[in-house]
């Protein structure tokens, strides 16, 4: 992965070929960053960066042989953990070496993937990913070897805030007594949900979300985008790369969510009142109980998000509106008097409490009947 594939955070690029060419390089680190922001590609390139011994920042060095490995994610000394399932092929105890294939792929294709697409690759249904301590029995077995070019070794924990609490302590051990020249890179969209012990021994590094003109260049000169199309494309995509190149390739999701949620308000604006129409929201529930926990999580942060549009037409700030529905006859116009200052707060809480019960394995038919009672009353308060 070369420096100069990566969009943008030059601070960042910057600072971390600084500081290895002065060879002041922490043993471990914490990228946190939004999803499409290129936390994973940067972390990537850094490895390649040291154990490859390029310098004067880019990853060209005379060490071809290196390079090339790091082309096929295949270098010895680069190891990697991320969320696993359990699926047909593998049917207990999965860790992350079991699906090293199917990462090597994830990556080459999209390194600005976001833990959805990863997910839908492993197919995930109605499971959670998690990094489980076998991945950390794993990771001490690994770093225990010798390095295999006589260098450095790298550790890099993908979306680390999805590490158990039995995975958590044994890499905390790890990060207290780190074998000789081993290098952590931990990468997490959420710094919070890391435990405080081992955020104290990790170097912080915060990414931004990417530039609209930043995405809107790479669409042009990566994916012969028209300069216009790209500039609305870079927009809509909020700093997320890989929702750029999702809407450029018009499979923003698997699921239809938008017509999910406009079924969803609809249905709520008829059962005011009508306790016939309360069955609508009854078989609305059931059928997005259907879905795997990880697509529920990721339509309800939908959810949110499209009320925050139509508080934001509310409020007149329509510069700062990207969505653009496509269900017939939705207007965010017409739905955002609906949305205000009386009961926003109360909406965000409730789809939030919404997924942290489906998250800790909450019958999904029950939290998804009483959320959408609840939003029959307050979507009608003035």
């Amino acid at each position: 992965m070369q420096f100069s594939e990566i969009l943008g955070q030059e601070h960042i690029k910057n600072h971390l070929t600084k500081s290895a060419d002065l060879g002041r390089i922490p043993h471990a680190q914490l990228f946190v960053g939004p999803e499409g922001s290129g936390t994973l590609a940067m972390a990537i390139a850094y490895a390649q960066y040291i154990l490859c011994s390029n310098q004067n920042g880019e990853n060209n060095g005379t060490n071809e042989s290196c390079n090339i490995k790091f082309q096929k994610l295949s270098h010895p000394d680069l190891h990697f953990a991320y969320p696993t399932v359990t699926t047909d092929s593998v049917k207990r105890s999965p860790k992350s070496i079991d699906f090293i294939t199917e990462w090597r792929q994830f990556v080459s294709q999209n390194p600005y993937g976001g833990l959805f697409d990863w997910y839908a690759i492993l197919g995930v249904q109605n499971k959670q990913g998690e990094i489980r301590v076998d991945d950390a029995q794993e990771i001490l077995k690994s770093l225990s070897l010798k390095a295999y070019e006589g260098g450095y070794k790298f550790m890099l924990v993908w979306m680390a805030d999805k590490l158990n609490i039995a995975a958590s302590n044994k890499l905390l051990k790890l990060l207290e007594e780190p074998p000789e020249k081993t290098i952590f890179i931990l990468i997490s969209e959420n710094e919070e949900d890391i435990i405080q012990t081992i955020r104290s021994r990790c170097q912080i590094l915060h990414f931004n979300g990417l530039t609209e003109p930043i995405i809107a260049e790479a669409l042009v000169a990566r994916e012969q985008v028209d300069p216009k199309i790209a500039a609305k494309i870079a927009h809509q995509a909020q700093g997320n790369y890989s929702i750029a190149l999702h809407l450029l390739h018009d499979d923003s999701d698997a699921h239809p969510f938008e017509q999910w949620f406009v079924t969803w308000v609809r249905a709520a604006f008829k059962a005011k009142g009508n306790a016939a129409a309360i069955q609508d929201l009854i078989l609305w529930s059931e059928k997005i109980a259907a879905l795997g926990r990880e697509a529920q999580k990721k339509f309800l942060e939908f959810c949110i998000e499209m009320f925050r549009q139509a508080l934001l037409i509310n409020y007149e700030t329509k510069s700062l509106v990207y969505f653009e529905p496509k269900v017939e006859k939705f207007k965010l116009e017409n739905f955002a008097p609906f949305v205000n200052g009386n009961n926003i707060q109360e909406i965000f809480t409730e789809i939030s409490d919404a997924m942290y019960h489906i998250e800790r394995n909450g019958n999904a038919k029950i939290i998804l009947t009483d959320l959408s009672i609840k939003l029959t009353r307050l979507i009608h308060k003035k």
